[in-house]
């Protein structure tokens, strides 16, 4: 993986920390000029410590590798923009955006109060929205500009509990379901102009999960973020051109293509609406059957 990524400019938000400290660390490893953009806030997104990105700034620097801080906050969408033009700015160019930031507020759905949804909304969906808008802006423009596809990356951040449900956290896997979803329709939208847009789905030890459960240190060693950040950096160098309108589960030794919605078990057509219910209830024990066979517990 050794300069895979040479000569290339990324923007890592939520990268003083975790797995957006490790995607910074490793794409400077690899060759590329990252900006490292954190708030420094706590897990619930709470206080703020701008020093908390220029420490990472400082690491690779110490390495070797070229870096900047960013303290824009990307649910915000003048500072969003800002974020994508202060890097073009600064480096003449962007090839990659990681959407990475995220805060976590779980409460079950009867207990939950406006606010923490709206946070939860605010800083997952359309903090991954507002960047990935206005870099798709700037590389339409390059591609009108020089008629040359741009070969830019997008890639998001989604998580088991919107794929899969996770209680507690309707609000975090409503915003990740939606980050899955806004992914494959982007990344169909953008294609035309060399753009691909991509999601992790990553299973890592972080300050986000490190209260979920203990872990062996065998099963710790297996969730470092190291292992997700590798597979970011391949999204993110040029050798993932086509590559695109995927979400991938990844770490603990686990590695897949998730496919998402699809058409499960189906009925034979209905002549009769009082059918409905009855040909309902089937369907959905069928389809309890097949999520039990494929491990993926409901309850």
């Amino acid at each position: 993986m050794s300069r895979l990524c040479e000569g290339r400019v990324a923007i890592v938000t939520g990268a003083a920390r975790g797995i957006g400290r490790e995607y910074a660390l490793q794409l400077a490893a690899c060759g590329a000029k990252v900006v490292v953009n954190d708030l420094g806030v706590s897990r619930e997104g709470l206080g703020r410590d701008t020093s908390a990105a220029q420490q990472v700034v400082d690491e690779i620097k110490a390495a070797g590798g070229e870096a900047i801080a960013n303290c824009d906050d990307v649910s915000e969408w003048k500072e969003a923009e800002h974020m994508i033009h202060s890097t073009v700015e600064h480096f003449g160019k962007l090839d990659v955006v990681i959407n990475n930031a995220g805060i976590l507020r779980d409460r079950m759905l009867v207990n939950m109060e406006e606010s923490e949804w709206d946070a939860v909304i605010k800083v997952h969906l359309k903090g991954t929205f507002a960047p990935c808008h206005h870099a798709a802006v700037y590389w339409r423009n390059q591609q009108k500009l020089t008629g040359e596809p741009v070969n830019a990356r997008l890639i998001n951040t989604t998580s088991f509990s919107g794929l899969l449900g996770n209680i507690g956290q309707s609000n975090y896997g409503a915003a990740k379901a939606g980050i899955a979803a806004f992914t494959i329709i982007t990344a169909r939208e953008l294609k035309r102009y060399g753009i691909t847009v991509n999601a992790i789905s990553p299973h890592a030890q972080t300050r986000m999960t490190e209260s979920l459960r203990e872990r062996t240190p065998e099963e710790i060693a297996l969730r470092h973020p190291r292992w997700i950040a590798a597979a970011a950096t391949w999204l993110a160098s040029a050798e993932s051109a086509e590559v695109t309108a995927r979400v991938f589960e990844l770490g603990g030794g686990f590695l897949a293509a998730m496919e998402g919605w699809h058409r499960g078990p189906q009925a034979e057509p209905i002549d009769n609406p009082n059918a409905i219910g009855p040909v309902m209830l089937d369907l959905a024990r069928r389809a309890r059957r097949n999520a039990d066979m494929r491990g993926n517990d409901l309850d």
